[in-house]
């Protein structure tokens, strides 16, 4: 059979513990056999990382800016346990914050339907995407630890060294601080892919924060949102007939909780990284979502969701059978492969992403899933477990005949 060629590479970014186990299952069972696979590779496990100071990560990013698609493995944020488990020279940060700060984009995620698996909501009817802005706030906060009673300030120094201060907390014992931050430039692009998203997939957009208790913060975002949406795509929103709205996140939790779903829900980073969870769980399963950066200038990275599945990679270490779930990373592959068609006008490799997704939804409505499913799925289905290597070898099976 001949395989389907490649123009332009896609940014190939490897990740940790069972995804990566996943991610050279998937490329060797469902890829390789059918497509020229032309990649530039970066390796962000954390070994890696930490062997490059971090420096493979920039790289990733900088790829991705030149060759405008990439497919990112899950990678692991190190806490104070793995720095000891793995021996890291210091607790490094996020490879996604770091990739989505240097893109400026907006991470859009989307469970993936099936009629066999109904969601925990029950009106919930059409897929809820969350828009989950991709730049600064806890991720790039800075912390600090004290032990003694004192003074916390927030201080800004302007270029002409005037300085603006605020007092935080008198501390009459230890304590912690955090402090986080935003930009405008960052918040306008967030909002724009928010507006532009919407429009494109025909989807209402509601956006939500806590401006009433973040005044400066919060509100900063939400007027910037108020103000674009007047200026500049109310008209076309009427013309498509969708609305925006804003609201409180804690009535939009109780207003998403009854709808029906079929909207874009925009949320700050750390909102969005939550709430992303929520809705994935509540449709299924965390494995069972989309997700994608789309940076303001066009760039887009596909990427699973979840984790690294680190308890399935010390079961798999021991020599023993997974049933891990690799729709999302399937998901991403296939995202990427699409986007990379679209972009080079290659017709059949965007058709082969979408067969990619055809034959792993058959082989799910089939009743062949992982067992993380199977006690999701509707009364009267008949299911059987797989473990890894059995699904996606029933997905590649299938693949073939499409």
């Amino acid at each position: 059979m001949k395989k389907i060629a490649m123009k332009t590479p896609l940014v190939e970014m490897d990740g940790d513990e069972m995804t990566r186990i996943l991610w050279r299952e998937i490329k060797e069972k469902l890829i390789l056999p059918f497509v020229d696979l032309k990649t530039e590779y970066y390796d962000l496990g954390l070994k890696r990382r930490d062997e490059t100071d971090d420096e493979v990560t920039f790289q990733a990013a900088e790829a991705t800016k030149k060759y405008g698609v990439a497919v990112k493995c899950a990678t692991i944020t190190p806490n104070k346990q793995r720095v000891e488990e793995y021996n890291l020279k210091q607790m490094w940060k996020s490879p996604n914050g770091t990739i989505r700060a240097a893109l400026d984009g907006t991470v859009f995620r989307a469970p993936v339907l099936l009629d066999c698996i109904k969601p925990a909501v029950k009106n919930w009817q059409k897929p809820i995407t969350i828009a989950r802005h991709a730049y600064g706030d806890v991720y790039k906060a800075a912390e600090m630890r004290t032990e003694k009673p004192g003074k916390a300030e927030l201080v800004f120094t302007d270029k002409e060294g005037n300085e603006t201060r605020e007092t935080v907390y008198d501390f009459e014992c230890g304590g912690v601080l955090q402090a986080q931050y935003n930009k405008d430039t960052s918040i306008t692009s967030f909002a724009r892919s928010c507006f532009n998203y919407a429009l494109s997939t025909k989807q209402d957009l509601w956006f939500s924060t806590k401006d009433t208790i973040s005044k400066k913060y919060d509100q900063t975002f939400k007027f910037i949102f108020e103000r674009l949406y007047e200026t500049e795509y109310k008209q076309a929103f009427e013309q498509a007939g969708i609305t925006y709205f804003y609201t409180l996140i804690d009535d939009a939790v109780a207003r998403v909780i009854r709808s029906k779903g079929g909207f874009v829900w925009a949320l700050k980073n750390y909102d969005g990284d939550v709430m992303s969870d929520m809705v994935s769980t509540a449709f299924g399963s965390l494995a069972m979502m989309t997700s994608v950066l789309v940076s303001p200038d066009g760039k887009y990275e596909y990427e699973a969701a979840h984790g690294t599945v680190t308890w399935h990679y010390y079961r798999y270490l021991k020599g023993e059978k997974t049933s891990t779930n690799p729709v999302a990373t399937i998901f991403a592959w296939s995202g990427a492969l699409k986007k990379r068609g679209e972009l080079d006008s290659l017709p059949d490799l965007t058709s082969f992403g979408e067969k990619m997704e055809k034959a792993t939804l058959d082989t799910l409505s089939s009743g062949v899933m992982t067992k993380d499913l199977i006690p999701l799925v509707e009364d009267g289905v008949a299911v059987r477990e797989a473990d890894t290597e059995e699904f996606l070898t029933a997905v590649s099976s299938r693949l073939r005949d499409l």
